[in-house]
């Protein structure tokens, strides 16, 4: 009897089963980058970032940054009275729990970062103090300016227990050698226990590290892999804020890139590995 085999051109097969499957492991982001500013220098520091013409003038210097895939937006509060006569501001993210918190769920649902800088003013000095820990403090909250005083609900997050810590997911000891590396005149280091100061910097921040924890699984359509809180001390100018925010937002997509490459996918692998037996084997 006459023997026949039927040819299904298995290098076919095998490129349309790796597409499938690859795009199917695939993890769905955007490519946007959300970073924040509150007090001067930060909101100065980062307004070329901002897409709102009111606010920068010069036109948007985000989109597609420096070619490296990633769409960066900024958001901040302005001090047209000054930080002396008006500490709390005007406009997005005022100085103020309830309004930071409203202004920070409706700016994330409108861009689905897939990471975060939070940036606000810390010490009166050239620090660039990049904070590891972010706490869900209830009473231990400090007053802002205007009432109710303290956030609402205190603590803010009900999925973890009252002053538990959310640790930051930015490449931390990168970020500092880059910036330091870069010389452009401030001191970064890592602030590993201090927390972020029981204020608004702290409030912000823990939001920013919250949302990136419920939008970490690799099947959520708006993943995101990384955030965290970067203190800028008083006396940066914004010139050095500038660079200095620059450099750590290059290690930043650095650090995302390298997360969001995909695995290899078993399936895959295991369809090459039969492949090549059953061509050796023909």
């Amino acid at each position: 009897m006459l023997s026949t085999r039927v040819r299904i051109y298995p290098a076919c097969l095998a490129c349309a089963f790796l597409l499938v499957s690859a795009v199917g492991a695939m993890a769905a982001h955007t490519n946007n980058i959300l970073i924040t500013g509150y007090w001067p220098p930060t909101n100065e520091m980062v307004r070329h970032f901002s897409t709102n013409p009111e606010q920068n003038l010069t036109g948007w210097e985000g989109q597609d940054w420096e070619g490296l895939g990633y769409d960066i937006h900024s958001y901040f509060p302005e001090f047209p009275l000054g930080v002396d006569v008006d500490p709390q501001g005007e406009g997005d993210f005022t100085v103020d729990y309830q309004d930071t918190s409203e202004d920070w769920w409706r700016i994330t649902a409108e861009i689905n970062p897939v990471a975060i800088i939070t940036f606000s003013r810390g010490n009166d000095d050239n620090s660039w103090e990049v904070e590891r820990l972010q706490r869900n403090w209830g009473p231990a909250w400090r007053n802002d300016y205007e009432a109710p005083f303290k956030p609402t609900p205190s603590p803010p997050d009900s999925s973890m227990p009252q002053n538990a810590a959310r640790l930051s997911t930015l490449p931390m000891d990168d970020i500092v050698q880059s910036v330091n590396d870069g010389a452009v005149g401030v001191n970064a280091y890592i602030d590993q226990f201090g927390g972020g100061g029981q204020f608004l910097s702290e409030y912000i921040a823990y939001h920013g590290v919250w949302y990136q924890d419920l939008h970490s699984d690799p099947s959520d359509p708006f993943q995101s892999v990384a955030a965290g809180h970067i203190h800028v001390g008083g006396q940066v100018s914004i010139d050095q804020g500038r660079a200095a925010t620059e450099i750590s937002l290059r290690t930043l997509i650095g650090h995302v890139d390298m997360l969001l490459v995909p695995e290899p996918n078993i399936g895959v692998l295991l369809f090459f590995g039969a492949l090549t037996l059953w061509r050796r084997r023909g």
